[in-house]
């Protein structure tokens, strides 16, 4: 998925954003686009920035059963 970088952003605040963790994506980020560490930390507005694809576990909701304290 490609975004734009907007006004300040950071890598891993488009992680945050449009992934909704950034644990073990920031760097999937760097490999995916070779060179975009060159801008330094803060990213010009408008890069293009090619983010891994979503995963169920990227949402950071997890699936449990549900508990009845009353049956």
């Amino acid at each position: 998925m490609r975004v734009y970088a907007q006004q300040g952003d950071t890598i891993d605040a488009l992680c945050h954003r449009h992934l909704g963790r950034t644990a073990g994506m920031v760097e999937q980020v760097l490999e995916l686009n070779y060179g975009i560490s060159l801008h330094g930390p803060i990213l010009p507005m408008g890069t293009a920035v090619e983010l891994p694809a979503p995963s169920p576990l990227t949402s950071g909701a997890v699936a449990r059963p549900l508990l009845q304290l009353w049956d």
